[in-house]
């Protein structure tokens, strides 16, 4: 979640790191000829993957907060896998972690896997997906430009 919120909805949160292949490779590389023990440790360390594998990681982090029921985390989860493995191809190569930020009623969904539960997680997962690949395209179609200050003219004293 260090990458930053990419995509949200009602109910959820998109999460997005992007991979840097390269620098992990440097790191591990570096890390296997560095020597080890106390005081080895770099002192600034900033993100970085666990693995070198390139493609669309996904995961979904459904706290027992916000799902109580065990039945209820793992259907949303179940969603979350789905939906995500529809929207792979168009995800950029990064570690992407959907987040449940808020409890859906339990007066309105009284079952812990009702149909209309199940229906309602799919369509905010579809926006959250949606909304998601949409601006990942045009985030790296079009970068984004900073104006230039304005010139400053010097001040002469009288």
């Amino acid at each position: 979640m260090a990458g930053g919120t990419v995509s949200r909805t009602a109910h959820f949160a998109l999460h997005r790191l992007a991979l840097d292949a390269s620098r992990t490779a440097m790191a591990s590389q570096a890390a296997a000829v560095a020597p080890t023990g106390p005081g080895s440790l770099p002192h600034t360390q900033g993100p970085q993957a666990l693995f070198v594998v390139p493609g669309v990681w996904l995961g979904a982090m459904v706290p027992k907060r916000w799902a109580r029921r065990a039945v209820t985390r793992n259907a949303i989860k179940r969603q979350i896998y789905t939906v995500g493995a529809t929207f792979e191809a168009r995800l950029p190569q990064a570690a992407h972690v959907v987040r449940l930020r808020s409890a859906f009623d339990r007066k309105q969904f009284v079952s812990a896997t009702s149909d209309q539960l199940k229906q309602a997680v799919r369509a905010e997962l579809l926006q959250l997906f949606g909304y998601a690949t949409r601006h990942a395209g045009a985030a790296v179609a079009a970068p984004v430009s900073v104006p230039a200050p304005p010139a400053i003219e010097p001040v002469t004293a009288p």
